[in-house]
């Protein structure tokens, strides 16, 4: 059995239209997960127009997924940070505090979209950070970077039904350590940017955590906890994600770069994280909503 989820901003999904993709495809109930807003259906097989109908769906601002329609409910999240969990590039702002900011986001823009090695990507970018003082990365954290809309509702979510929750970047610890503590993550991983004197060195820690080491990540966690990756909901929007996103049980690319949506599991681009709780099948009425967290 299958499920087909339709998720749109609040107030934006047409009932005519589920009901009319339900009835197309021989589907069984609707339920409404969030009025206007997320309603799912269980079907017998994935239709031969699925993907034709996605596309469909994008040019009305309607994202939609389809799974099996067992084990949706995850034991854990596997988070990308930037542009997933917080919304900006944190390797961006650090630049356009050193005046280098336009060169950096070409070629993060152009690394995310797996046109450039990553490494190599990264360690160049880190290099013309060279001699910025250690204090910017507070000042960044304050006054430049915001969380992703969703997000500690998702976190508060999962938590409360018993999900570990993993944080996974690219970027650097300064902020992960962060973003982790302000959202309830249990862990985190990045790469360390070197320091000497209370400046900035240019150079980051080595081994540099990419691709591979999130993929490494989904291994040791899974092992630690004695899940299966199948437990997993890992999320990302970057070509460094895709072996974290095709390894999970439920991979999703968030208003991701079109080739990483090309090789994902599941895509959302009009929802918020909260999507993904609505993947799981969760109704609004579940949503654990936190004080409005601030970073911290």
């Amino acid at each position: 059995m299958f499920t087909a989820t339709l998720i749109a901003r609040p107030g934006a999904l047409d009932s005519a239209l589920a009901e009319a993709l339900r009835n197309a495809w021989g589907g069984g109930d609707l339920v409404w997960l969030s009025p206007d807003e997320a309603a799912e259906f269980d079907m017998p097989s994935v239709p031969d127009t699925a993907e034709s109908s996605w596309t469909a769906l994008q040019d009305q601002g309607v994202d939609l997924a389809i799974q099996h329609s067992a084990n949706r409910r995850k034991k854990m999240l596997l988070a990308d940070m930037d542009s997933t969990m917080i919304q900006q590039e944190c390797i961006d702002e650090l630049a356009e505090v050193a005046g280098v900011g336009a060169h950096v986001k070409a070629i993060t823009t152009r690394a995310m979209n797996g046109e450039l090695d990553f490494e190599g990507a990264l360690i160049e970018r880190v290099a013309l950070l060279k001699g910025l003082p250690e204090s910017v990365i507070d000042d960044v954290l304050a006054t430049r970077i915001t969380l992703m809309p969703g997000g500690p509702v998702l976190l508060a979510t999962m938590k409360a039904q018993g999900a570990h929750a993993a944080l996974v970047s690219g970027g650097f610890t300064a902020f992960t350590s962060r973003v982790a503590a302000t959202l309830g993550f249990d862990e985190n991983r990045a790469n360390t940017l070197l320091v000497e004197n209370g400046t900035l060195t240019g150079d980051v820690s080595r081994p540099i955590l990419g691709r591979e080491a999130k993929v490494t990540a989904l291994e040791e966690i899974t092992a630690r906890l004695g899940i299966t990756e199948a437990d997993v909901l890992a999320v990302g929007d970057g070509a460094n994600d895709l072996g974290m996103l095709q390894r999970a049980g439920a991979g999703v690319a968030l208003h991701a770069k079109p080739s990483v949506q090309a090789q994902a599991k599941l895509r959302i681009n009009h929802g918020d994280l909260t999507a993904l709780l609505f993947l799981q099948g969760y109704s609004r009425a579940e949503f654990v909503t936190p004080e409005a967290p601030a970073l911290a």
